[in-house]
């Protein structure tokens, strides 16, 4: 099928022309024989690179050509930024969300795309948001996450909330793996596109001894060191290739990047200047280990990385400058890097409570799909390693001939279904209990023929929660929210913990950092770190010491829950105090990616705590706004009149406050010159534009503080 036969507008097919694309694949082809193009609801279920993502794009210029708007929804912000990006530039406006959750962000209803995700158009439709009333294209990407524990349900509930407010609404699902892709599509009333076809052929097999086995042929590897997956590695660079290697640890990504660099031993200026730029964004020993891995032609990549840093590996990877990335699953679900080979390493993984565990073969097909880089590879390898020889047929019927689990809903769990009962209620989606009910008797849950008493069951304890947590009334049949659950469901937190907030609040008479801190990070909502045995004796030293700070009242059992709670808030808390990033990296055995994701976490808690206190404990606002500010920047409270300065992080602003700088008049006062030997000359022309009024008002952060990693 002909681009240029097909209706959409020139612009786009322009584009799709310059870089060489004048025909559709044959999956494509069949979406568009399906009705992507005349506003027909299709499940496209086919693998990693055959072009799904052209195929959303296709339809989504056609609707905006219609006078529609469409919506394209994505699991992570990374990739909310990368689609963003590739839709950019081609003639539509293009808008992205993934902000702050309390906001309408009614600007974004001038563009004609909107990329987000789950949780942002989840919170943008309890703050009302009025332009997702015009959406007349949804676009699901990975809709099989349908299926994961902590978002699933989130997903689902937007799908059904959008169906509900837009009834006439295209949707188009996307998915490389689903086991059953008929339940899926039956429940969003869809055209089911299956296809095995790839545009690079992909060779599935498993190594041992010398030899990939594939199902009919095999291939021999030489040795070329010690190590079966570093021979793997060496075998497709020496080729021309490049290979992802996924492994079950940080640790063990760090370990792998190691030897691959010591094996490869690549150097050029390219890769020492990616090198560079590594380590003058560094401030750890985990960003200088990177920094000399890239500079030989390797590479680890995990979320416990700074932003800056896992953006540089991708950069160089997919100049094809660094040959090996060795990482966690997350990659695979994630940012599109494809390889000449994929080497899944390991195939267990630790979960708490039950040891090791085969991975689902839906992650090892997310891994394998990763395997040929169209236009470039002759074809993708997709390699397991056995341990043993009778492994090598068990690995093939787990994981190579298995087909992909099913996707089951998640809304039944009763740990999220209360922030989505809540929801409806707090934006009328339902008034009685009946019409509760009757909107989850639309899930996919319901579809799928689960247990409608289980469900009936779990939404009664959820209503029974609210009610008793006065978030809502019910008076007769009538379901209304409070003052209270309204702001709940607006501030996009879980009601079990605003209900810990409030109650620690009410009757609290004095502020202590730490005792907020750890307050938050015992709710629902905080991800909290694990505690290891040589954390007990400095949880317990603390605690002999500033017990009285706490706002909690610690149990008599106090067992892990409430340390994991207690050393995240100590993290936070050397945060807030100016400790450096390779102090806290060390000292709590995290990367600064974590820092940087509990940070994130914590300031949205906290913002919504400053809320919850205005409503509850008045008093404790004011303390809980300078928290907040100083959590956003890692910063001593004495610095808060000079971080609200632009090009002022924490560092320049201590700095500053060093040499006697420490308040506005006192910058006025010395003048451009003498700030300008503490900060720069060209940071100091900035201040002082802010400070005589030239450009716009003094904002609380800046373009230059988004990251952890510029400490300027």
């Amino acid at each position: 099928m002909e681009i240029a036969d097909l209706p959409i507008p020139q612009d786009l097919a322009a584009s799709y022309m310059a870089r060489g694309i004048t025909k559709l694949y044959p999956p494509q082809a069949s979406c568009v024989e399906a009705g992507l193009l005349s506003g027909k609801n299709l499940l496209i279920a086919i693998p990693t690179a055959s072009g799904k993502t052209l195929v959303a794009e296709m339809a989504m210029h056609h609707q905006v050509q219609q006078g529609g708007k469409c919506l394209y929804i994505v699991p992570l912000r990374a990739l909310a930024s990368e689609k963003f990006e590739e839709f950019s530039g081609k003639g539509l406006r293009v808008g992205i969300a993934t902000g702050d959750f309390d906001r309408k962000d009614e600007y974004l209803g001038r563009n004609d795309i909107i990329v987000a995700t789950s949780e942002k158009v989840d919170s943008l439709l309890r703050n009302q948001t009025p332009w997702l009333a015009d959406i007349t294209l949804l676009v699901l990407d990975e809709v099989h996450l349908i299926d994961d524990p902590s978002r699933g349900a989130t997903i689902e509930m937007v799908i059904v909330k959008l169906r509900h407010k837009n009834p006439g609404m295209q949707i188009i699902a996307l998915s490389a793996t689903i086991g059953n892709p008929q339940d899926l599509a039956g429940w969003l009333d869809a055209e089911l596109v299956e296809s095995d076809w790839r545009p690079v052929d992909l060779r599935e097999g498993v190594f041992f001894q010398n030899s990939i086995q594939f199902a009919d042929r095999n291939r021999v590897i030489e040795r070329r060191s010690k190590y079966e997956d570093l021979d793997l590695v060496l075998d497709t660079v020496e080729e021309g290739g490049q290979c992802l290697v996924f492994v079950n640890s940080r640790k063990n990504t760090e370990a792998f990047a190691k030897r691959a660099a010591s094996g490869l031993k690549l150097a050029n200026p390219v890769l020492a200047g990616y090198a560079d730029k590594i380590r003058s964004n560094t401030g750890t020993n985990m960003g200088r280990i990177l920094a000399s891995c890239v500079a030989q032609g390797a590479a680890f990549h995990h979320a416990g990385l700074a932003r800056e840093e896992r953006q540089i590996v991708e950069a160089g990877f997919r100049d094809g400058e660094i040959k090996v990335i060795a990482s966690t699953p997350t990659l695979a679900a994630g940012l599109n890097l494809p390889a000449r080979r994929v080497v899944v390493r390991d195939y267990l993984r630790f979960n708490a409570g039950k040891g090791m565990v085969p991975i689902p073969v839906r992650e090892y097909r997310q891994m394998a799909g990763r395997a040929g880089r169209p236009h470039l590879d002759p074809y993708g390898e997709a390699v397991l390693i056995a341990k043993s020889e009778e492994m090598i047929e068990e690995l093939f019927d787990c994981y190579i001939n298995a087909p992909a689990e099913d996707v089951r809903s998640r809304c039944a769990n009763e740990a999220v279904l209360c922030t989505h009962i809540l929801s409806l209620i707090a934006t009328r989606f339902a008034r009685k209990r009946d019409e509760v009910l009757g909107f989850m008797d639309r899930t996919f849950y319901a579809h799928q023929g689960e247990s409608p008493a289980a469900l009936k069951r779990a939404v009664d304890r959820g209503l029974e929660f609210l009610r008793e947590s006065e978030m809502i009334t019910e008076v007769g049949e009538w379901l209304e929210p409070t003052e209270y659950g309204a702001l709940v469901s607006r501030l996009y937190i879980d009601p079990r913990s605003a209900e810990v907030i409030v109650t620690a609040m009410i009757g609290r008479k004095e502020y202590t950092d730490i005792g907020l801190l750890q307050l938050l990070c015992s709710t629902p909502d905080m991800l909290t770190l694990y505690v290891r045995r040589d954390d007990i004796y400095f949880l317990d030293r603390f605690l002999a010491d500033h017990r009285d700070e706490l706002w909690i009242e610690i149990p008599w059992d106090a067992g892990e829950e409430f340390d994991r709670s207690l050393k995240t808030a100590l993290l936070l808390n050397d945060w807030v105090n100016e400790e450096s990033e390779d102090a806290i990296c060390r000292r709590y055995n995290v990367g600064p990616g974590d820092i940087y994701g509990m940070v994130e976490s914590i300031a949205w808690l906290i913002h919504a705590s400053r809320h919850l206190a205005q409503l509850f404990a008045p008093h404790l606002a004011k303390p809980i706004e300078e928290i907040e500010l100083r959590t956003k920047h890692g910063i001593k409270k004495e610095l808060l009149p000079l971080i609200r300065l632009r090009g002022i992080g924490r560092v320049r602003a201590r700095r500053l406050f060093n040499n006697g700088l420490g308040s506005i008049d006192a910058l006025r006062a010395a003048g451009p010159a003498k700030v300008g030997k503490i900060v720069g000359q060209k940071i100091a022309a900035q201040v002082f534009e802010q400070l005589e009024g030239v450009r716009d008002e003094i904002e609380e952060t800046g373009d230059e503080q988004s990251s952890l990693s510029w400490f300027g």
